[in-house]
């Protein structure tokens, strides 16, 4: 078998076989096959697309380029839960610990911020000493001891897909919905999970901009699931405007331990609502519950009961954090400055941009732009309206909270072009949209 082969096969546009998949995997993470081919094949999967099978058939390869973690010794159906990326996407710190309260074992490999998109592990490493940095050993242990365990992707996990995003990334090849599945499946699949609860973002702060395009992608990961033998469940949700009401590291840590707490402002029932939500699906796969009612009656129980928060502050323990700081948020890494932007006339908020308040989170130091910027963890932005409210000129928005008064200069534009404020009444902005199975 020759890689011009498989790559002529594509640019005809004819369906590649399994085995044709498997060599280009196998044959791209051992060396074999060079990045500038691979650069050719991925472009011509981006002009000419994959069919279900072929989806399917890239996702098994890349999953099997490195350890697929079994879990099958530990009790119960495990369930994890994945976004495809927002601003103020906090969910993940809320519902994983709901869960476990709940004896669904939550294996949870999460990612990083990049661009305008936050990422789990940088809120976690907000919390003094967490680490995410265990091996699989350390792993499965807390998954067996605690029900739950928040780790970073580690090199055993699906080599295949670091090597082959990292070609995305630089050839404009990344918003291709079969390499995203295949991408988001095959580390999620190397976790040990036997169902899996989709987040699938729609709108400005998305990476899928129309619900057409989220549901699409939503179709080929279920589809993927089912094709290799997972329950997946998808919610497709809004990213019009962020999710909750605190945008940066810290801050979002002190907004899911208000969830947890039971202390949620009406601003942010948004952030409350989608978490029920999403848990309850995850509480119906686990075998927990049989309907979504009863999902949400369990899941408001564990947190008016404060076993859900409990269960939050062990695993920042088990995983080397200072558990305080979740009830003395002074622990807790915080901004020198703040300063609000105000609305400029009377009305109503009609847009809170998300893509573009993430990007102004962005430049104060709250996310990086390249994988290697720092970041300040206690920076960020509270929001004090959301879509639909009404507001009087002058009445603060957005608080920035900041560092260095050079970088919100370079992020004020930002800031201040992401609100619109309408004479007339507007409607709230509808946050689950469809729920597909």
């Amino acid at each position: 078998m020759y890689f011009q082969e498989i790559l002529g096969k594509k640019r005809d546009r004819i369906k590649l076989t399994q085995a044709e998949i498997q060599y280009f995997i196998k044959g791209y993470t051992q060396y074999e096959i060079p990045d500038y081919q691979v650069s050719a094949f991925l472009m011509s999967v981006f002009l000419n697309g994959m069919d279900i099978d072929e989806t399917t058939w890239l996702t098994d390869a890349m999953l099997h380029s490195g350890i697929v973690v079994d879990l099958s010794d530990i009790e119960g159906i495990k369930v994890d839960k994945h976004s495809t990326g927002g601003v103020g996407d906090k969910t993940s710190l809320i519902i994983a610990p709901i869960c476990a309260a709940l004896n669904v074992p939550v294996p949870m490999i999460s990612g990083r911020g990049l661009a305008h998109s936050g990422g789990t592990l940088d809120k976690l490493e907000s919390i003094p000493g967490f680490n995410v940095n265990l091996n699989l050993d350390q792993y499965r242990h807390l998954i067996r001891e605690t029900g739950l365990c928040l780790i970073g992707q580690t090199a055993e996990i699906a080599p295949a897909d670091k090597k082959i995003y990292a070609l995305r990334d630089v050839t404009c090849t990344v918003e291709n919905k079969s390499l995203i599945s295949a991408s988001i499946m095959s580390k999620k699949l190397a976790e040990g999970i036997d169902a899996l609860v989709l987040d699938v973002k729609t709108g400005k702060g998305a990476f899928m901009k129309t619900q057409q395009d989220s549901e699409a992608l939503a179709q080929i990961l279920i589809s993927i699931g089912k094709n290799m033998g997972k329950q997946v469940t998808a919610l497709i949700t809004d990213m019009d405007q962020p999710l909750g009401t605190h945008i940066g590291n810290a801050l979002e840590i002190i907004e899911s331990v208000d969830i947890l707490k039971n202390k949620c402002l009406p601003l942010q029932d948004d952030l409350r609502i989608l978490s029920i939500e999403l848990a309850a699906h995850m509480i119906i796969l686990g075998g927990k519950a049989k309907e979504l009612s009863q999902a949400k009656s369990l899941v408001n129980q564990v947190i008016q009961n404060g076993s859900a928060f409990s269960k939050l502050k062990e695993i920042v323990s088990k995983q080397g954090g200072n558990d305080k700081a979740l009830d003395d948020f002074s622990l807790l890494p915080q901004a020198k400055h703040s300063e609000y932007i105000k609305a400029n006339a009377d009305g109503f908020v009609k847009e809170l941009d998300a893509l573009k308040i993430g990007k102004g989170a962005v430049l104060i130091g709250g996310g990086r732009m390249t994988m290697d910027s720092k970041i300040d963890h206690g920076v960020g932005v509270i929001m004090k309206k959301k879509i639909g409210e009404p507001v009087k000129k002058g009445e603060p928005v957005l608080e920035i909270l900041f560092n260095d008064p050079k970088t919100l200069k370079n992020a004020a534009d930002y800031f201040n072009q992401s609100i619109t404020i309408s004479k007339k009444p507007v409607e709230p902005v509808k946050l689950i949209k469809k729920t597909l199975i």
